[in-house]
C-alpha cells in the first residue's frame, strides 16, 4: 500500500485551466530583437504585463517572476522563456527595458524577453482579446491600470494556466506552484 502512495505522489500530471490560442505576434525586447509567438514555440513561456516607470506592482510581479525563475534554477529547469509586455511602449524602449531588468537579481538574464515597439492601443487590445487580462492607460496620470495575472503559455502558444502576479502577502503569489506546473509540463510534453 505504502508503494502505491508513493507512486501516486510522484505521477502529478499537468493538468490545463484555460485553452486560450495566442493570435501572432512579433515584437522587440530589450536587446533589440525581434521576438515573435512562432519564436517562442517549442518551449513553455511565462508571460506577464509591466512597465519601467510603475509605481505600485510591477516591481514586485518582477521580483516575484525572478523568484519563480531561481526555483526553476533549483530544479535544473531550462526549458522556458519569460516574456513581458510593456504597457506603456512609448516610454518602454529597449534600453529602458534593458536597464529595468538589470535592478533585479535575474538568475538567467537571457530567458527574458521585455517586449515594446507597439502602441498602447495594441497592447490594450491584445491583453484583454487573448490573455483576458485588463490594460488600460490613465489619462490623469503617467501610470497604466494592468492585471496582476502571470500565465503560462504551452509550447504551442495556447495560455494554459493564470496564476497571482502579485499579492500583499508574498504568501499568496504561487511561485512554488508555477515552478512545478512548469516542470511538470516540461517533463511531460518536451
Amino acid at each position: 500500500m505504502l508503494t502505491t502512495v508513493l507512486n501516486a505522489c510522484g505521477n502529478a500530471k499537468f493538468k490545463a485551466d484555460y485553452d486560450l490560442a495566442l493570435p501572432d505576434f512579433e515584437h522587440i525586447n530589450q536587446r533589440g530583437e525581434a521576438v515573435s509567438l512562432k519564436s517562442l514555440k517549442g518551449k513553455p513561456w511565462i508571460g506577464m504585463y509591466i512597465f519601467t516607470n510603475c509605481t505600485s506592482i510591477c516591481p514586485p510581479m518582477s521580483f516575484n517572476m525572478a523568484q519563480v525563475q531561481e526555483k526553476l534554477k533549483k530544479k535544473g529547469v531550462e526549458d522556458y522563456q519569460i516574456v513581458a509586455f510593456s504597457v506603456d511602449p512609448d516610454v518602454d524602449k529597449p534600453e529602458v527595458l534593458a536597464d529595468y531588468l538589470s535592478k533585479y537579481n535575474v538568475p538567467d538574464d537571457s530567458k527574458w524577453n521585455l517586449l515594446t515597439g507597439y502602441s498602447q492601443k495594441y497592447i490594450e487590445q491584445f491583453a484583454v482579446k487573448s490573455t483576458k487580462i485588463m490594460v488600460k492607460d490613465d489619462p490623469n496620470t503617467d501610470q497604466v491600470i494592468h492585471g496582476n495575472q502571470f500565465f503560462l503559455v504551452d509550447k504551442d502558444g495556447v495560455l494554459v494556466k493564470m496564476y497571482t502576479g502579485y499579492a500583499k502577502n508574498i504568501e499568496d503569489v504561487p511561485i512554488d506552484t508555477m515552478a512545478s506546473d512548469i516542470e511538470t509540463y516540461i517533463d511531460e510534453n518536451l
